[in-house]
């Protein structure tokens, strides 16, 4: 009778034993088991913003500047139409309290494209700034370079450069004549007026660049 006993006891062990061996050896799940969903969590870049795109064509006029790609009257019409897409977004802005609309966006987005190709023909036309090797050359290249620093920085509004660069392309024009009235030449007078010109011009440049309008 104990006999019997023992072999049923050692039978029950064994019958509950082996689903927890096999329990222990199933694999473990894998990764792939995972949601799919996690994929979709992949964003694609982001377009750049109104904002951005101001930046990056302030930036490309500044360098067209600085490189002479840009002539002042160029500049200023460049500047002009900056001037009146920012004006355009102001109002924009203010009869939606202060937001803009995706049919203003795409607005702004057609102007700024419109802009940018006006940007990339004016830098690559065959007109260019020639500044000369005197005094008076050398100072209209500083005072470009200067210009530029303030659109890069953004220390001038495109109102401001537009209304700078009218000047210098003002004085451009007067050295211009000057010359052409004496066999290509600057007369002392000459050099003394249009010195006085770009005295002025470069006072209202630092003013401009350090007042609290900004871009």
């Amino acid at each position: 009778m104990k006999t019997k006993i023992l072999l049923v006891s050692a039978a029950a062990v064994a019958a509950f034993c082996v689903p927890a061996a096999f329990a222990q050896s199933a694999p473990p799940q894998t990764s792939s088991t995972a949601p799919t969903t996690q994929s979709s969590t992949t964003s694609t870049p982001n377009k750049p913003t109104i904002n951005q795109r101001k930046t990056d064509q302030q930036d490309r006029i500044a360098n067209g500047v600085q490189s002479g790609q840009l002539t002042a009257g160029e500049t200023k019409s460049l500047e002009s139409k900056e001037q009146g897409l920012n004006k355009e977004e102001s109002n924009m802005r203010s009869e939606d309290d202060g937001h803009l609309t995706a049919a203003d966006r795409a607005k702004l987005n057609n102007r700024q494209n419109n802009i940018s190709k006006d940007i990339y023909q004016d830098k690559h036309n065959a007109n260019a700034a020639h500044y000369g090797k005197g005094e008076i050359g050398q100072r209209k290249q500083n005072q470009q370079d200067r210009i530029a620093q303030g659109i890069r920085s953004g220390q001038l509004t495109a109102g401001e450069t537009k209304n700078l660069e009218n000047k210098e392309q003002g004085i451009n024009r007067e050295t211009r004549g000057m010359r052409q009235a004496n066999g290509g030449k600057l007369t002392q007078a000459d050099r003394r007026a249009v010195n006085q010109q770009q005295n002025k011009v470069s006072r209202q440049i630092y003013n401009k660049k350090h007042n609290a309008t900004k871009r």
